[in-house]
């Protein structure tokens, strides 16, 4: 085996070993979408496909009651991107680095979750100037769990004799340890810090429902500060 097949090989295991948490948390979820929609009168085809090609997490448990009930385009337009909003962010960070990817950067785009965002921002910087396709390889990794799972639930229908009640706290759980892996790998603790007080802020003065947008947008604006000001500092 050549060093280059063998760098390949060892690169793609490291990307599986950093998508293990989103996989014990995309299988369940993606098992309670596959149920619903089987419930909803949907076959395991149109689950599959919403999971190969809208692939929008939470929108998708919208979703089902929207087709369920006939909802017109413009509203399911209008929810997909108050719900959805906040991974404009997210791309923000990324953009230069997936540009440099070539034929991966529309894949790197559109399949970029909560979840997947948390996870790439974990990999060392040293690691992805390397190889670069390690973030693809997590991408495209995480999605194949989330429509894996979907299709579990679609083909077994109300058959698991499981209460998925709760189920989407797994979410919570794997933010909170992706969140804790960053903490003890990183040295400066602020821009953790700022992003819990600001949501901690804006939770208390909007409510569960409407904190989110906002904090991103601020949280988005006092990374920005910072940025600048440790340029100028370097400068």
């Amino acid at each position: 085996m050549s060093d280059k097949s063998q760098k390949k090989k060892e690169n793609f295991r490291y990307a599986v070993a950093k998508s293990v948490p989103v996989f014990f948390g995309y299988i369940f979820l993606g098992i309670a979408f596959g149920i619903l929609m089987a419930k909803a009168g949907y076959g395991p085809l149109w689950t599959l496909g919403a999971s190969l090609f809208i692939y929008a997490g939470s929108m998708q448990f919208v979703l089902v009651s929207f087709l369920a009930a006939g909802a017109p385009l413009g509203l399911v337009a209008l929810t997909t991107l108050f719900i959805n909003g906040r991974h404009i962010f997210y791309g923000l960070s990324f953009v230069d680095r997936f540009k440099k990817m070539g034929k991966y950067y529309p894949y790197m785009v559109f399949s970029l979750t909560d979840e997947t965002y948390s996870v790439l921002c974990s990999c060392p910087e040293e690691k992805v100037e390397q190889e670069p396709r390690i973030l693809f390889w997590i991408s495209a990794l995480d999605q194949s769990y989330w429509a894996a799972g979907s299709l579990i639930g679609a083909l077994a229908g109300g058959l698991l004799p499981f209460d998925f009640q709760g189920i989407e706290f797994s979410m919570t759980a794997l933010f909170l340890v992706i969140f804790l892996d960053q903490w003890k790998g990183s040295n400066g603790h602020s821009p953790a810090i700022a992003g819990l007080a600001v949501s901690a802020f804006f939770l208390v003065l909007l409510g569960p429902n409407r904190f989110l947008l906002p904090a991103l947008l601020v949280i988005a604006a006092v990374m920005c500060i910072g940025y600048i000001r440790e340029e100028r500092k370097r400068s």
